[in-house]
């Protein structure tokens, strides 16, 4: 059985970004995350700990969200190392980090990073 975990829209106020006035004002911020995992002893036991916990997941990334960076790609990167460190049964993730209208001088609702890890050896 192939399965997921996800975290759908999680919002973040952060201050990343390469302008000085990104870093000082700050911006809002989206992510969508799936993570590939074996539910299945889960799914047989309905215990928590036979699976990957979405609510620590969510507060590694919001640790993560919290550092400043320039690049969006830098945070991502983040991201993935963290999640892959503290959940060894992760085996892939699927990240989309959104910034909410971005001050690049355009009518755009949202800019970003997508991207798919999957664990090395």
């Amino acid at each position: 059985m192939t399965s997921y975990i996800f975290l759908d829209r999680m919002h973040f106020f952060a201050y990343h970004g390469v302008g000085e006035q990104e870093t000082i004002v700050g911006n809002d911020f989206i992510i969508d995350l799936r993570l590939k995992t074996d539910i299945t002893l889960a799914a047989e036991t309905d215990d928590v700990t036979n699976t990957v916990s979405y609510a620590d997941v969510y507060e590694a990334v919001k640790e993560e969200m919290a550092i400043p960076s320039k690049l969006l790609e830098h945070v991502c990167g983040r991201i993935v190392e963290r999640l892959f460190r503290d959940f060894p049964t992760v085996e892939s993730i699927d990240l989309k980090l959104s910034k909410r209208n971005p001050p690049m001088g355009a009518d755009i609702e949202a800019a970003g990073v997508e991207i798919n890890a999957e664990r090395t050896a």
